[in-house]
């Protein structure tokens, strides 16, 4: 059994993906994780966007923690109904609907933030999770990772999280590495956006 580890809704008890098609983030690397955060400064009023959500523990510590708004990202029709109920409890345990669930792909949902005509009105996350599934190729990470750089606020913050033997992630032109940690099997790549200047 999940569970929130701190903030508004602490300890309170979220349902988990039935199976071993996604990987629970520990608790142990969740208060490391929402720690580096909070010194960031990063999550009071931030709008949050949790791609690859799994059961949603991420975006949903974030909710508890301060966020602003939470959109989990989940393909997979089992854990989105899990998404789903998470989201109810967490809305229902902070009396405000705060976090939402989209159930598509990633690369569908992040098409359809890209901003149009060169117009920036996608750049509006403060906040992204990336928990890609083992399966997806470093090629295809670095794909969505373009997309993702296309729809960042200026002060946002990108975290990663994939396997520690993982290679680290093709940063795309406009994110910059910050930090990396490694705990466990867990490794966490921590990004930002920079601005692109014309050559």
């Amino acid at each position: 059994m999940s569970r929130i580890v701190a903030g508004a809704a602490g300890g309170l008890p979220l349902k988990s993906v039935p199976g071993d098609a996604t990987r629970p983030t520990t608790d142990r690397v969740k208060e490391a994780l929402f720690s580096r955060l909070e010194s960031y400064d990063v999550l009071s009023g931030a709008r949050v966007l949790d791609l690859y959500a799994g059961a949603g523990t991420l975006g949903i510590e974030a909710a508890s923690r301060g966020a602003r708004s939470v959109l989990l990202v989940e393909l997979a029709p089992k854990a989105a109904s899990v998404c789903q109920t998470n989201a109810g409890l967490i809305n229902k345990a902070l009396r405000t609907e705060i976090v939402s669930v989209r159930k598509g792909s990633v690369d569908s949902v992040l098409d359809s933030f890209a901003p149009v005509s060169g117009i920036s009105a996608g750049k509006s996350w403060d906040l992204v999770f990336m928990d890609p599934p083992y399966p997806l190729t470093d090629a295809e990470l670095a794909k969505t990772l373009s997309k993702v750089s296309l729809i960042l606020e200026e002060n946002a913050t990108l975290v990663v999280e994939r396997s520690s033997r993982s290679a680290e992630p093709s940063w795309p032109e406009g994110i910059r590495l910050i930090a990396e940690k490694k705990y466990g099997e867990t490794r966490l790549w921590f990004a930002e956006p920079v601005e692109i200047t014309a050559g």
